[in-house]
C-alpha cells in the first residue's frame, strides 16, 4: 500500500440530519445521538449540513448548541452555512455564543451565492430588498470582520441603564482562526487563501481546467495554499462519501452498493450549466478503501478529513459506518482516536 507523507491527523464525519416531517424531533435527536457516538468513538470532529425548506437541518448552529451540551471534546462544524440566507451580524452573534458554550470547539463553514430557487424564495426571505442583496464574497468579509471583533457601529457607551458595545457581543477569542470556506472552484480556493480562512473541499467541484475530479480538487488545494499566509501549513479538510463495510450485514452491504451504483453515472461527465463534477462514492472493506484513498492525489495533500455519511440511511447504518471508520479505516490511514 502506498504511504502518505504524514499519517491522517484529524478524522471527522458529516451528516445531513434528515427527519420525518410528521415527527421532526426524532430526526434531530438521532443527529445528536450520532454526534455523541462520534465523541465516544474518538472522532476529532462532527459536521452538520445545512438545508432550508427541506427535511434536513435548517438551523445547524442551534443543533450544535445542543450538541455542545451533550459532548465535551469533539469539535463541531457546519459544512456549510450558505450566507445568502443569513444576516452576517446576527450570525456572528450566534456563532460566538455557541463557541463560548462549547468551550472553543466550533468550526463554522460558510459559502456564498444566491439561495437555491431564489426566484421562488427571494420574496419571502428579502421581501423589500430581494433585487438589491449582494451574495458575493463581501458577505463573508462582513462576517469575518464581526467575528474578529471589528467595529459594527460607531456608537457605544452608556444610555440610561443600558451599556452598548460597538462590536459584536459576545466575542469569542480564537473563533476567527476556525472559520472555514466551502469552495468548489479555483476562484473560491484562491479567495479563501487570500483571506486567511481554512478550506473545506467536498465531493463536488467545478470542471474548469479539467474533467478529472481528483486533478481538479488537487489544483484547488494547491491554489489555496499558494495564496494563504500560512502556505503549506494552511488547513484543508477533504470530504468524500466513504462507506466501510467491515462489520456490515449482507443486507447493509447490498444497500450501500446499490446507493453508490445509482449515483455513479453523475461522476462520468460534468453536470448542468455549472459543469459540476462529483466524486464517486467509496464502498468496501477498509483495507480496500485505504488503498483507494492513498491513490487519490488530493487525499495525499491533506491530513484532515470529514467523511460524509450518505443522505438517506438508517440510524443503525450510521452507527455501523462510524464504528468501522474508527476501528478499521482510520487506523489503516495512520489515525489514532482522540481520548
Amino acid at each position: 500500500m502506498p504511504l502518505t507523507s504524514e499519517p491522517l491527523r484529524k478524522l471527522g464525519f458529516l451528516t445531513i440530519g434528515l427527519f420525518d416531517g410528521a415527527d421532526p424531533r426524532r430526526g434531530h435527536e438521532s443527529t445528536l445521538e450520532i454526534i455523541e457516538l462520534g465523541e465516544r468513538l474518538g472522532f476529532d470532529s462532527a459536521w452538520v449540513r445545512h438545508r432550508h425548506l427541506q427535511y434536513g437541518i435548517s438551523s445547524p448552529v442551534a443543533v450544535l448548541a445542543a450538541a455542545s451540551q451533550r459532548t465535551s471534546r469533539i469539535e463541531l462544524g457546519t459544512a456549510v452555512i450558505p450566507l445568502g440566507w443569513e444576516n452576517p451580524l446576527r450570525l456572528a452573534e450566534d456563532l460566538a455564543t455557541v463557541d463560548l458554550l462549547s468551550g472553543g470547539r466550533l468550526n463554522p463553514g460558510v459559502s456564498v451565492g444566491p439561495p437555491m430557487h431564489y426566484d421562488q424564495v427571494g420574496p419571502a426571505l428579502y421581501p423589500d430588498t430581494a433585487d438589491a442583496e449582494d451574495f458575493g464574497y463581501g458577505r463573508v468579509e462582513r462576517l469575518l470582520d464581526f467575528v474578529r471583533g471589528e467595529p459594527a457601529t460607531d456608537f457605544s457607551g452608556v444610555e440610561g441603564f443600558e451599556v452598548y458595545s460597538d462590536r459584536v457581543q459576545p466575542h469569542a477569542p480564537g473563533l476567527s482562526r476556525r472559520m472555514w470556506y466551502g469552495g468548489g472552484s479555483l476562484r473560491s480556493a484562491r479567495w479563501a487563501g487570500e483571506h486567511g480562512m481554512n478550506l473545506l473541499t467536498s465531493s463536488v467541484v467545478k470542471a474548469e481546467e479539467s474533467e478529472d475530479f481528483a486533478e481538479i480538487q488537487l489544483s484547488h488545494i494547491r491554489t489555496f495554499r499558494t495564496h494563504h499566509p500560512d502556505g503549506a501549513r494552511a488547513r484543508v479538510s477533504q470530504g468524500l462519501v466513504v462507506i466501510p463495510t467491515d462489520t456490515a450485514s449482507a443486507e447493509q452491504r447490498a444497500k450501500y452498493e446499490e446507493y453508490a451504483r445509482q449515483r455513479t453515472p453523475r461522476t462520468a461527465t460534468p453536470q448542468g450549466p455549472a459543469r459540476l463534477m462529483f466524486a464517486p462514492d467509496l464502498v468496501g472493506p477498509s483495507a480496500q478503501l485505504a488503498e483507494r484513498l492513498y491513490a487519490d492525489p488530493a487525499f495525499r495533500e491533506v491530513d484532515e478529513v470529514a467523511f460524509a455519511l450518505p443522505f438517506s440511511f438508517d440510524h443503525a447504518d450510521y452507527v455501523q459506518i462510524l464504528t468501522d471508520i474508527t476501528t478499521h479505516l482510520g487506523p489503516a490511514l495512520g489515525w489514532q482516536p482522540a481520548r
